[in-house]
């Protein structure tokens, strides 16, 4: 059951993570332990952080999509 359920997670990840650390020049594992260890202090807060960025990231592909010329408006 929770193998289940981590297989599902990690086929439909929202990679915040790893676009989280390209963007700061970082590696993926260093911000995803940063999220693990957050939460420990923080009593799951950080854990509604991560679900909000992946919003944010999910609705920033939707809007700004990158267009190869003017026609595919």
């Amino acid at each position: 059951m929770i193998d289940h359920i981590r297989h599902f997670f990690e086929r439909n990840g929202f990679q915040v993570s790893s676009r989280f650390a390209d963007r700061l020049g970082m590696r993926a594992t260093n911000v995803r332990l940063f999220f693990i260890y957050i939460s420990f202090v923080t009593v799951g807060l950080s854990f509604g952080f991560y679900l909000t960025l992946a919003f944010l990231l999910r609705l920033k592909d939707m809007i700004y999509t990158k267009r190869s010329s003017v026609f595919d408006l």
